[in-house]
């Protein structure tokens, strides 16, 4: 797969950007069939955040598993209804069951979700995420800008977890650039950052629910892209709907979570309640606080 973007994807004057303003959707309803039908999601995470992604997938009614060992992911990728694939903690063994893994849950049409963490970081990073979505069929890719940007154009960039937020460019600009990699890349794409952006390469969710304090928690990213895994798995035939309902949920979990903290609390504190704060939520609570548009 040719991963490179040609120059036209980053050229606003070949697209027009229109943000439908007051678009309302029922995503609470995604929401809804995770609870109802509380799928095993095998999230091959990495040991930092394995603990925080596993309540996280419990408080929204999933039930996670986590295998990463060769000889065992393939088996209990079989057990599964979606998988996610996480870089966090790169190792070769990781890589050889995130490839078995992911092979099986293409044969058996299970939603795959990669989060490149840290890709533009080192070249082992970058190039073993290119080559997951090369090789396997990857439905939903959930990263920043800079992880991106250096799947893309193959540059590391040295940023790693952190977007470098001199790269993002004007919102009409971002729209263009996620509509694209999403076209080029053959899969969902979605780029968390202060405004968050979800698309198929047709539409694109501009989301702007959270808080800037969840940066200063570790694992969201990684709990996030397991929620998104769950929510595919309960609705993959409205695959790009699920994943913005994904992306809105952290987002208000996080806001929700924030207005609970007390004088005294702390990213701990915040951590746990922005579980919690997952745990409580309710399709209805969600489609009042879910803030968006589609462009």
């Amino acid at each position: 797969m040719d991963l490179s973007v040609p120059q036209a994807v980053f050229s606003v004057r070949r697209a027009a950007v229109f943000l439908l303003e007051g678009t309302h959707l029922n995503l609470g309803e995604y929401l809804s069939r995770v609870r109802q039908q509380a799928p095993v999601i095998h999230a091959i995470s990495n040991y930092v955040t394995a603990n925080d992604v596993a309540n996280l997938l419990l408080a929204c009614g999933a039930s996670p598993i986590m295998a990463d060992d060769p000889e065992e992911a393939v088996y209990i990728t079989r057990l599964s209804a979606a998988l996610a694939l996480n870089l966090g903690t790169l190792s070769r063994r990781r890589v050889s069951a995130m490839l078995a893994a992911g092979e099986e849950a293409g044969r058996l049409g299970r939603p795959v979700l990669l989060d490149p963490v840290g890709a533009g970081a080192s070249p082992m990073r970058t190039d073993t995420a290119r080559m997951l979505l090369a090789r396997l069929p990857v439905t939903a890719l959930r990263c920043n800008v800079s992880e991106l940007r250096a799947l893309l154009s193959g540059v590391h960039t040295h940023r790693g977890v952190d977007a470098d937020r001199q790269q993002a460019g004007s919102l009409s600009e971002q729209i263009v650039f996620v509509k694209g990699a999403a076209r080029q890349l053959g899969c969902l794409v979605a780029v968390t950052g202060e405004t968050d952006l979800v698309s198929d390469g047709d539409i694109c969710f501009v989301i702007r629910n959270g808080r800037p304090e969840m940066s200063r928690v570790t694992g969201t990213g990684c709990q996030l892209s397991a929620l998104c895994a769950a929510f595919l798995a309960a609705d993959p035939d409205r695959s790009v709907y699920a994943l913005a309902a994904a992306v809105c949920a952290m987002g208000l979990a996080g806001e929700i979570a924030w207005g609970h903290m007390t004088p005294h609390d702390g990213n701990a504190a915040y951590r746990s309640r922005i579980i919690d704060a997952v745990y409580h939520l309710d399709g209805e609570t969600l489609n009042k606080g879910a803030r968006y548009e589609l462009g």
